[in-house]
């Protein structure tokens, strides 16, 4: 399985595992928030929402029209803290250590 599949499995894995935490929202947030250029748009959203507005849409949009992936990238120590004693944070890093690792090579 080439990087693209498994980018595209870990992006759908996270985002079942941001709806099973219920941290999907369904409406996203406002324009202004997420044209944010601080790293994580850390000032104007919370981790899940960049996770969700921002990280994901912005890989698929790569993996979809098979743009070169990022290389050397680690999000998962961002999450960690952003998330630290919030419920689900286990499994969200777990996964975004997938992605860190899938994107190391």
């Amino acid at each position: 399985m080439d990087k693209y599949h498994q980018s595209q499995q870990l992006l759908t894995q996270l985002e079942n595992i941001l709806q099973q935490h219920q941290y999907w929202q369904e409406v996203a947030p406002e324009p202004q928030a997420l044209a944010s250029t601080e790293p994580f748009a850390i000032d104007t959203l919370d981790c899940h929402q960049w996770l969700q507005w921002i990280f994901i849409p912005k890989l698929r949009y790569l993996i979809v029209q098979r743009l070169p992936l990022p290389t050397q990238f680690a999000i998962s120590p961002y999450v960690e803290e952003a998330m630290k004693n919030q419920v689900g944070v286990l499994d969200i890093v777990a996964t975004t250590r997938e992605i860190d690792q899938l994107f190391k090579h």
